[in-house]
């Protein structure tokens, strides 16, 4: 994807065209992150990935790892508001806390898991994400449909897609574009 083409792309999809996830960040002595692993699997290599990034961080980068994803109860909106459980509540708070996003999400079915799909719909009306920097990774090149989807999602809920910060691993086949429309970079470990 070239020129205008690109251009139009982003400003749909609220991808800034931007190189920094810290432009966007209001403190850029200390950043803080929360990463979250939208995979229950206990060998999940998106979770070893949020794992690997937490532990890899700069002084300047606090990444906590949200690992509440399963105690969250699935989405109702009659209990949205004041009546929402603790764990919804835990959730808010952490995103609240947070200078930035990060998600790994592997793909199930050409489709983002339901586990992670509900923890979004939870934060649509309340707004945590609204203007937040998201940064998308996953661990497998082929996750193309996950990628596509979460994007969407995210800008629906006007979060700000930080393409440049959005990578995709290697892949057992090699190298390939993740997503068509658009394309996250890809990143050698």
């Amino acid at each position: 994807m070239e020129g205008t083409e690109a251009a139009d792309c982003r400003g749909h999809w609220n991808i800034p065209d931007t190189p920094q996830v810290c432009d966007f960040v209001g403190n850029q002595d200390f950043v803080h992150i929360l990463a979250i692993s939208g995979s229950l699997r206990r060998t999940s290599a998106n979770s070893a990935l949020v794992g690997a990034v937490a532990h890899l961080a700069p002084d300047t980068v606090d990444v906590s790892i949200y690992g509440e994803l399963a105690e969250l109860p699935p989405f109702n909106p009659d209990v949205n508001d004041d009546a929402a459980p603790t764990a919804v509540v835990r959730f808010r708070a952490a995103l609240t806390a947070c200078d930035a996003v990060l998600i790994a999400s592997p793909e199930y079915a050409h489709g983002v898991p339901g586990v992670l799909k509900n923890a979004l719909d939870w934060v649509v009306a309340s707004g945590e994400l609204i203007d937040t920097p998201i940064a998308l990774i996953n661990t497998s090149a082929r996750a193309t449909h996950a990628w596509t989807s979460l994007v969407e999602t995210l800008s629906v809920m006007s979060a700000r897609v930080v393409l440049d910060a959005s990578i995709t691993s290697r892949s057992a086949a090699g190298w390939t574009q993740t997503a068509s429309l658009p394309t996250p970079r890809s990143h050698r470990p």
